[in-house]
């Protein structure tokens, strides 16, 4: 091969080439985001026996809390990271078009297997969500919801998220999320520093004034720490975890009514985080 030819390992050309080299500074056993993580979501979901408070079949409260509030009947909404399906089964029951996405084939398995006793109709899809966006996964959505996808992932994928969320929610959408809360539960490592131990920790946790500026492109309507729901709630609700719900700006001159913004909320927003090394 004459050397105009010959490849190198020069291998980085695109966005998405500099996002999978940044992957692979993770150890394996810390991969939860991509294809390769599926096999440690399939573990964990295994065992439906275990003390896990989500396990059970359940709706976040915040969920709830929006629907009742929501000003528009049902629209199309998309369930990030929906494990066994307990948001996205309450979605269809109220009346929503629902597209539900997993790493992990157990935890769909386990997903269809409810909705097939609920009588629920809800599509479900196995895989990548960023990869699925846009074939799949097909917008605009008027919902798109995470209730514990996004603290697992590693800091530069927040830009293959905020890409997803740019294709596939709706102008005058909403966005609404769980994760967990600064000094509840997570790592709070500086992001840099992840890099140089390979690890996330079990998940990362965000601070108010973080999920502000990095979903400074939507509008807020609520942030606020989860409600802690008692053993015989209808409702799953743990305080160690933040909820948040962002609306996407509609085009000027198409305001349509949402969810008001719930009352009493603080409305002392702090300044983006300074940019650090770690």
């Amino acid at each position: 091969m004459s050397e105009g030819n010959r490849m190198t390992d020069r291998t980085i050309r695109t966005v998405d080439d500099v996002l999978r080299l940044l992957d692979g500074l993770f150890a394996p056993e810390a991969d939860r985001w991509t294809a390769g993580g599926a096999a440690w979501w399939d573990d964990f979901y295994t065992d439906r026996s275990q003390p896990v408070p989500f396990f059970a079949d359940k709706p976040d409260e915040n969920l709830v809390a929006y629907l009742d509030r929501r000003g528009d009947g049902p629209g199309r909404a998309l369930d990030l990271g929906c494990g066994p399906g307990r948001n996205a089964l309450h979605l269809a029951a109220r009346g929503w078009e629902v597209d539900a996405v997993d790493l992990s084939p157990v935890a769909i398995a386990w997903a269809e297997e409810r909705a097939r006793e609920a009588g629920a109709d809800v599509r479900f899809h196995r895989g990548d969500a960023f990869a699925l966006a846009g074939t799949e996964l097909t917008g605009p959505y008027d919902l798109v919801y995470d209730s514990g996808c996004f603290h697992h992932l590693p800091p530069h994928r927040r830009v293959s998220y905020l890409a997803l969320l740019d294709d596939v929610l709706a102008p005058g959408g909403h966005f609404g999320l769980t994760c967990f809360a600064a000094g509840g539960m997570g790592s709070e490592e500086p992001d840099a520093a992840l890099y140089r131990q390979s690890r996330l920790h079990g998940g990362l946790a965000y601070t108010p004034g973080s999920l502000r500026w990095i979903f400074s492109d939507l509008e807020e309507v609520e942030l606020r720490r989860m409600r802690d729901e008692p053993p015989g709630s209808a409702c799953f609700g743990e305080p160690f975890l933040h909820t948040a719900l962002f609306a996407r700006p509609r085009p000027a001159g198409h305001a349509r009514p949402g969810p008001p913004a719930v009352p009493g909320g603080p409305d002392d927003r702090p300044p983006a985080p300074a940019v650090t090394d770690g």
